[in-house]
């Protein structure tokens, strides 16, 4: 291997090493099962709108593309992309008192993202990378550690062990929870939909993100183990299954009533 090629691979490892930014959200399961349950409520028009887009590439696809751009040693992913995954919100505020990082937010993202896609003289690119920011953005704002409390970092820095193994909180959210029930993202996806009542469709679908913000923090102020709990087994996959499954059912909704009205 050519020495340049290695120096800019040993820039990157180390830009990602040191990189303040929580981890990724949900894993690549998490994010396709949020969009392959979205794709399964678009309206006619969104979905041409989405395949105009994204052309033979798929929701469920695209989800995971801007975690993967992450390796990327570039300025923009490094610097500039990195805080457009998360919020925070400290314990007793609302998303309305906190002011976003000089980058902005994940909140601050999907509203420049959204206005590209709505942009009639954005580029086929431009709207790409938009979409694939808001497909993974809706995902980000359905897993509530990425409504930080601004204390541990969306709980990353909350070290716990998983049947022994050491990770902390918000990797357990990300994967380990997921990972545990050993599905596929595409049978995840169908058995999660199959759940969603028609009344549920109607009572997910609110576009406003600062709702879903809200609604995380009422949820990870419930997930955080108790004091002194840092072996986490079955007992914790016991109470918290359900609320991770909720989570990614209202992920899909979200992200379908979102585009529904991105594309009206």
């Amino acid at each position: 291997m050519q020495a340049p090629i290695m120096h800019k691979m040993l820039i990157a490892a180390l830009l990602i090493a040191s990189c303040p930014s929580q981890a990724l959200a949900w894993g690549k399961t998490g994010h396709r099962v949020i969009a392959q349950i979205g794709d399964a409520h678009l309206s006619r028009r969104a979905r041409a709108q989405v395949t105009r887009i994204l052309g033979v590439e798929t929701m469920a696809e695209a989800s995971n593309w801007p975690d993967f751009m992450k390796s990327s040693p570039e300025p923009y992913w490094q610097r500039q992309a990195s805080p457009w995954h998360y919020v925070t919100v400290p314990s007793g505020k609302s998303y309305a008192e906190t002011v976003p990082p000089p980058e902005g937010d994940a909140v601050v993202a999907l509203t420049r993202f959204s206005a590209t896609l709505r942009d009639p003289r954005a580029t086929i690119e431009d709207k790409r990378h938009a979409l694939r920011f808001v497909i993974h953005i809706v995902g980000d704002l359905a897993q509530p550690l990425h409504s930080g409390n601004g204390v541990d970092r969306g709980g990353n820095d909350l070290k716990v062990t998983w049947f022994g193994k050491p990770t902390n909180l918000h990797s357990v959210w990300d994967v380990e929870l997921i990972d545990d029930e050993q599905l596929s993202y595409s049978e995840m996806a169908a058995w999660l939909n199959a759940r969603i009542t028609p009344a549920l469709v109607r009572e997910w679908s609110d576009t406003d993100p600062r709702q879903w913000i809200a609604d995380a923090v009422a949820v990870r102020d419930q997930i955080y183990p108790a004091s002194g709990e840092t072996a986490l087994g079955y007992s914790y996959i016991y109470r918290n299954t359900p609320r991770m499954e909720v989570q990614l059912e209202k992920g899909g909704i979200r992200l379908a009533a979102y585009l529904n009205a991105l594309f009206r």
